[in-house]
């Protein structure tokens, strides 16, 4: 999704020449996006954003992006957002090892729709079993610009907006519940299900290349296993799959979390086992 020039307060990215990228080390879109360029072996500038310190409400950034999400690119001047939306015009404006082969781009960007529908829920497991509330919340004073703000999105007010205020102002008041978890894990039980009878005779997700479909559900897989989901036990064959993936560098590289990252995580699974609220007491 390339934005209006009248969407764009940010003025001065309309100068930036070349390929720059807008993104956090943590977040799994950027993930994505990195691991994509990596492949495609794009050169590109990274301008790291924050998000822990909650800059994507800082009034620079949402004059690029108003829904004060990562990644965004900005090429030549021209503004994109969405992760998938930049990663289908990335392969299309740069053809060389085509990551969405043209032969399968319906089926590809379909099982990307899938994929971007999860969204939430990958968000969800992240807030209630990787990070503690008192350091993934929003602060009130953020939340308050990030709903004053007037930036609109195709010269309109964005409904995206909304979804995001909701949720935040929801987990401000009562945390992730366990029903919201149990519905998250499920519906990703769901899908993994159907891909390990998948991988019971294909290498990747859309046959015998790597595809961006699994560029997109390695950063799912890494990020559920980073919750505790049993990816092993309940699903073999996406195990065997994300592992022969986690051994390549472009993949591993961009989700290797930071020691802090990794001790604060342990520190609430230790808690959870303790107390019987891990994700697969709460789900499973």
């Amino acid at each position: 999704m390339q934005l209006n020039d009248e969407d764009i307060k940010t003025r001065e990215v309309l100068d930036w020449q070349g390929l720059h990228l807008i993104h956090f080390f943590g977040s799994s879109c950027s993930q994505k996006t990195r691991i994509f360029m990596n492949l495609k072996g794009i050169n590109w500038n990274s301008h790291h954003l924050n998000l822990a310190r909650q800059e994507n409400y800082r009034p620079w950034f949402l004059g690029i992006n108003p829904r004060g999400l990562v990644p965004v690119l900005v090429h030549d001047g021209a503004v994109h957002i969405e992760s998938n939306d930049i990663l289908t015009y990335l392969d299309d404006t740069f053809p060389e090892n085509k990551l969405i082969p043209d032969n399968d781009r319906g089926a590809l960007i379909a099982g990307l729709d899938e994929e971007d529908s999860l969204h939430l829920d990958i968000r969800t497991l992240t807030m209630r079993f990787v990070f503690p509330k008192f350091l993934a919340q929003k602060k009130p004073r953020d939340i308050e610009i990030y709903e004053s703000d007037q930036g609109t999105v195709a010269g309109e007010s964005d409904t995206q907006k909304e979804v995001e205020l909701k949720f935040w102002k929801d987990y401000a008041r009562h945390g992730i519940t366990d029903t919201q978890a149990e519905n998250a894990a499920n519906n990703f039980k769901n899908v993994l299900d159907r891909f390990d009878e998948q991988l019971k005779t294909s290498r990747y997700l859309a046959g015998d290349k790597v595809t961006l479909l699994d560029i997109a559900w390695f950063i799912y897989v890494n990020r559920l296993s980073a919750a505790t989901y049993p990816i092993q036990n309940m699903h073999p064959h996406v195990f065997t799959w994300y592992q022969e993936l986690l051994n390549r560098e472009e993949f591993a590289k961009e989700v290797q979390a930071p020691t802090p990252v990794r001790l604060i995580s342990s520190a609430l699974h230790l808690g959870q086992k303790l107390t019987g609220r891990t994700l697969a007491n709460v789900a499973f």
